[in-house]
């Protein structure tokens, strides 16, 4: 069980949005966070340090935990939280599009569990959480490969949380509805409007809705909580 005072956590895409939320979150309560994207931050916190690194390149990925292993010696907490998405109609999306969006979502929250678990499973504790979507369970149309990725995220992490269970680490998955983030901004504001109504809590999350979840995800006790899907709102 790491002392608070010296988490280290890594939280991928935090740029902006979620990402950025969770990073200032941890870093407020006194964590030691590592953030990355692919282009640089326009802000900065105390405790924080920010990276370049696309999550689907290997070499980057490998770079980015090594680093981490040679400045911090241990990494408590992952949150993979990098991600992209495209609305268009199955028979419409170029194979450009499903590669990019299957590289980002599903390789890279799978290169950076694997690097991530290679580091914590020298302390035999970690807690990894994978951000997924309502777009699995709602089978949103014109989502189809943005919906797919999610759900190969999903079943890696229940896969590598049975694993990873007996070295100490914990891989759970939370999937968001809408909530206002520049992957919801090219959805029509209408189709927004009819997953809320689709929804039990009628509303769209917030920042602090899905930081809610990732916070009992990763507390120490939450060691017998694994293999998890929570998605919000309802779907």
């Amino acid at each position: 069980m790491p002392e608070e005072r010296e988490e280290v956590v890594l939280v991928t895409g935090t740029r902006r949005g979620i990402g950025r939320y969770l990073a200032e979150r941890f870093a407020e309560r006194g964590a030691k966070v590592i953030g990355c994207s692919r282009q640089p931050a326009e802000w900065e916190a105390d405790g924080y340090e920010h990276h370049l690194a696309d999550v689907s390149s290997e070499q980057d990925v490998k770079a980015l935990l090594h680093g981490i292993a040679r400045r911090h010696g241990r990494l408590d907490v992952v949150v993979n939280n990098a991600g992209v998405a495209a609305m268009n109609a199955a028979l419409l999306t170029p194979a450009a599009t499903v590669d990019r969006i299957m590289a980002v979502n599903f390789w890279g929250t799978a290169l950076v569990c694997r690097e991530a678990a290679k580091l914590m499973m020298r302390r035999r504790y970690g807690r990894i959480v994978n951000l997924g979507t309502v777009a699995v369970p709602l089978r949103l149309e014109g989502e189809a490969f943005y919906a797919a990725s999610k759900s190969a995220v999903v079943t890696y992490s229940q896969v590598l949380a049975r694993e990873l269970g007996p070295l100490g680490i914990t891989v759970n998955v939370v999937g968001p509805g809408p909530v206002d983030t520049d992957l919801l901004r090219g959805v029509p504001p209408d189709r927004v409007d009819r997953i809320v109504q689709g929804q039990a809590v009628k509303r769209r999350g917030t920042f602090a809705d899905v930081a809610n979840v990732v916070d009992f995800f990763v507390r120490p006790e939450s060691g017998f909580v694994t293999g998890q899907v929570l998605y919000l709102g309802g779907a």
